[in-house]
């Protein structure tokens, strides 16, 4: 049903608008020019500044144009002295306490205020107080974070910062304080910053129009006119959000701003999106290859690297055969540098180990939905989320791990009464706003979901209808689910039956449901099984193939999806293309001009074992740091020294690097042309936002310079002819090119040149399997492989905080994020403190069969009882040196969530 048209006149000529447009949405949809200070579309709607004013025909006084809606036969005047003399007086008297410091403002050249004094012909405000200078700056809340300065005298009470926080970070962390004149911006009771709710994302200050909030870190590193602006993409969660960095005439990146309504972030930015681009231009990084001789390292040339490298390779593969080699793909790294670096290795060494960081993360959602669905990605994109009626969150910190979807999800329950389910071992923020928390025993996702889905198979709660039309299994399905009464589920979750029925009823009755998830979930020894029921929750309420709907695993890092749709996987070409597929394998052979194995290679949680008994001799990294990430990373440190060869490609000298025979000193992320793929399958471009270090190189290039040297060419004019390449061989990326990418990211299946991209997988019930449907499988609870004993009586469980990321090799070279949290702690509940006679803040050790490291506690509400939490990021601290390597037997993922641990009073 189309929108009802009223006419509207602007000054003098007729339109036709819909019904409820404001006049200032009206008016700019037809050119014309209404200034605005105060008002931000979506975030800020106040009509505060009076900037916006219009005469309206029979209206007694100028109506504010920003909330003023267009009534039919409403006649509009946009400009007229009155017009004019009342914008012009309402800016002075926003002008009227604000210092005129603009030559030495942060501000300057990027400041509303200053742009509309000039568009007005204002010099000094008619309003200005009488006095010599402002007063020097007074003390407020936000001076004693690291992040955010404000600075009272500069703001002109517009309330941007105070709507951005509460409507587009949804945090409310800052407010209006005091009355009249008195009016501050300011946090409740004054209270620092970082006392509250805060998650210092920036959206105040990208909302600020003056100079009142500015990034501490930019201050005096030039104004905003003599920095150069590129539109790239943020490298760190894997939720793709755009993003513009400005670079200063010393090629420093100095600050970032989140593009406006590009998708998928539409402006937002997290902290690490705001502030973590310091990291690429530290005096650590890697500038020169360097060859380790009697133990050291020294400098080389490219050449004589590059020839080392290839003779040491072709030396093992002659002497043990190519499988002696493994090597390594990032997600870290480009679409392009992945390609490459797995073609590297299947035609130019003849093995299928190629690996990469996703089998850690995201293995089991590779393995569960491929095999339910036949497509192992999300479902939806992040913009489908306001189309959701209930949204399910299992095994994901979201506000942390990936902030800006996080604020979309609890948008959407603010704003439309969307209802919100976690399901978390640890209260996470997000769970703290639930309509219902399950609070369950790390490890017994399988028994939560199965006896969910026992209440929906009981109340008749499935969708029949789907079922029959779409999927198979359901029969022996639902003989294993009858096995889950909630009474044997409750026991084994320790959660109240009644909270999960509830949760049951709710998820299968809504309209629309959407479920979304991450490590908690994949990052077990039944990973692959966690992720089936997941998909079974989805399949037997029909709640997938529809908008609002589906599956959505959060990918941890920037090309988490992408370098696993390019085939950095033992087992699959580009596109899941199988190696042991012989049509496959044939076009692959045809394209690159060699034979390639059909045996799939291992997987990057057996090298250290494989390198122990002998049979994995070399590795070949590419951004890769497994002595950080990898679990039991002692037994990982042995695997690592027992090699022949270890070469590395780096931006930093990582705790791998540290071993390796040879390092090539790596372009970073923001250096970088190319492409990720985000977390929703939106292939997104890359454009190189300062200099890399002179002698570095790209990735991609690196990697054809080794190959080419052992003999295979590997020659590329640049990354968009990889991309090209990529496109002719991998039909769910057959029409994506860079060309294309200029425009806007296009989400696979993108099949071909013309094609839009596919924004929801399986629409409609079209399943990637061979017969069209999808797979219900029947899954048994399976306890974890160590649990809490006699020595080892507390569960550890690992996983990311919001100020730092992975293995911290960027992160922790970012000064106000290694200020802001500077060292490991361990997160453990009043109860366990208080039986351990343990302070908060004090330092314990923590133990497990593999290790133990000494931190910090910190006692928290958020760990259940006998549960503590370690993150990974810390090298002197580093969780996973007491991580457990017990490995799903589908997927090979590791059980980083659950390990038995003791802690000690030191």
């Amino acid at each position: 049903m189309s929108e009802k048209l009223i006419n509207t006149k602007i000054d003098g000529k007729d339109y036709q608008f819909p019904m409820g447009m404001t006049i200032l949405d009206a008016c700019e949809s037809v050119g014309y020019d209404i200034p605005t200070l105060c008002y931000l579309a979506g975030i800020a709607e106040e009509g505060a500044c009076g900037m916006c004013v219009v005469e309206v025909k029979k209206a007694r006084t100028l109506q504010r144009a920003c909330v003023t809606r267009i009534t039919d036969g409403m006649e509009i005047t946009t400009d007229s002295s009155a017009i004019h003399e009342a914008r012009k007086t309402n800016l002075e008297l926003a002008l009227a306490h604000h210092p005129l410091d603009c030559m030495t403002c942060d501000a300057d050249g990027d400041c509303e205020l200053q742009e509309l004094a000039y568009r007005f012909g204002i010099k000094k405000s008619e309003f200005l107080v009488d006095r010599e200078a402002f007063e020097s700056p007074k003390e407020t809340s936000w001076d004693t974070n690291p992040f955010i300065q404000f600075d009272p005298q500069k703001c002109v009470l517009c309330r941007r910062c105070v709507d951005a926080c509460e409507n587009q970070a949804l945090v409310e962390a800052i407010g209006m304080a005091m009355r009249g004149s008195e009016s501050v911006v300011s946090t409740p009771f004054n209270v620092p910053l970082e006392g509250t709710d805060c998650q210092f994302c920036g959206a105040c200050v990208q909302a600020c129009p003056v100079g009142a909030l500015v990034e501490k870190p930019r201050i005096g590193k030039g104004k905003i006119f003599n920095l150069e602006k590129t539109d790239t993409v943020c490298a760190y969660c894997g939720t793709g959000c755009d993003i513009s960095l400005y670079k200063d005439k010393k090629n420093n990146l100095v600050m970032a701003r989140g593009i406006v309504d590009a998708m998928p972030n539409k402006g937002r930015l997290c902290v690490k999106g705001r502030y973590g681009h310091e990291y690429v231009n530290s005096n650590e990084r890697l500038t020169k290859p360097l060859i380790k001789e009697n133990g050291k390292f020294r400098e080389a040339t490219w050449e004589e690297a590059i020839a080392y490298t290839a003779t040491r390779l072709q030396e093992i593969k002659d002497k043990y055969g190519p499988d002696a080699i493994g090597v390594l793909g990032s997600s870290r790294c480009t679409n392009e540098d992945n390609f490459a670096v797995q073609k590297f290795a299947r035609a130019a060494i003849g093995t299928n180990n190629v690996d990469n960081c996703a089998r850690l993360c995201h293995a089991s959602t590779i393995a569960g939905l491929g095999k339910a669905l036949g497509a192992a990605a999300a479902t939806n994109p992040v913009e489908d989320i306001k189309n959701a009626d209930v949204m399910f969150v299992i095994g994901s910190n979201m506000t942390e791990t990936h902030p800006v979807i996080a604020q979309f999800v609890k948008e959407n329950k603010k704003k439309r009464g969307a209802k919100l389910i976690v399901c978390d071992p640890r209260k996470t923020d997000l769970a703290k706003v639930a309509d219902i928390y399950i609070q369950h025993f790390p490890g017994t996702d399988v028994a939560l979901l199965n006896g969910m889905m026992k209440v929906m198979v009981d109340k008749g709660l499935v969708n029949k209808e789907f079922i029959e039309a779409h999927t198979e299994g359901y029969e022996e399905f639902v003989k294993v689910v009858s096995k889950y009464d909630l009474d044997r589920v409750s026991t084994l979750t320790r959660v109240d039956k009644a909270l999960i029925e509830e949760a049951a009823i709710v998820y299968a009755s809504a309209l629309n449901a959407t479920i979304f998830y991450t490590m908690g979930i994949t990052q077990h020894s039944v990973g692959t099984d966690n992720v089936l029921s997941i998909a079974n929750l989805a399949l037997v309420t029909g709640h997938i193939g529809r908008e609002g709907n589906g599956i959505n695993p959060l990918r941890g890092q920037a090309n988490v999806q992408g370098s696993c749709d390019m085939g950095a996987l033992p087992d699959v070409y580009p596109g899941y293309q199988k190696v042991a597929d012989p049509t496959a394998r044939e076009k692959f052979e045809k394209a690159w001009g060699v034979r390639l194995s059909d045996k799939p290679g291992l997987p990057v949680t057996e090298f250290g074992d494989a390198a122990l008994s002998g049979h994995l001799k070399a590795i070949y990294s590419m951004g890769e740091n497994p002595l950080m990430t990898e679990p039991d990373i002692t037994h990982v440190r042995k695997g690592l020294e027992a090699l022949e060869f270890l070469a590395v490609q780096e931006i930093f000298l990582s705790e791998t690097a540290e071993l390796a025979d040879v390092i090539f000193p790596s372009a970073a992320a923001y250096e970088k042309e190319g492409t990720f793929t985000n977390t929703e399958r939106r292939v997104q471009l890359l454009r190189p936002a300062r200099e890399k270090p002179e002698d570095a190189k790209l990735d991609w290039e690196i990697v054809s310079l080794v190959a080419t040297k052992m003999g295979y060419p590997m020659t590329y004019r640049n990354a968009a002819a990889i991309m090209d390449e990529v496109a002719s061989l991998t039909p769910s990326y057959a029409g994506i090119h860079h060309w294309r990418l200029e425009k806007g990211g296009l989400q696979w299946p993108c099949p071909t040149d013309e094609h839009a991209g596919t924004k929801i997988l399986h629409y409609g019930g079209d399943f990637k399997r061979p017969n069209g449907k999808a797979l219900i499988s029947p899954v048994e609870y399976i306890e974890a492989k160590e649990l809490p004993d006699s020595k080892y009586p507390i569960l550890l469980t690992t996983g990311r905080i919001l100020y730092h990321f992975h293995s911290g090799q960027e992160s922790r070279r970012v000064k106000v994020l290694d200020t802001f949290v500077p060292r490991n702690y361990v997160e453990i509940s009043k109860e366990d403190a208080e039986e351990l006679h343990i302070e908060h803040g004090e330092t314990v050790r923590v133990s497990t069969r593999r290790g133990s490291i000494e931190v910090e506690t910190r006692i928290s509400d958020k760990p259940m009882k006998g549960v503590v939490f370690i993150s990974f990021h810390f090298r002197e601290a580093s969780a996973n040196l007491l991580t457990n390597a017990a490995l799903d037997p589908v997927s090979k993922i590791p059980e980083f969530k659950v390990a038995a641990c003791k802690i000690e009073k030191i």
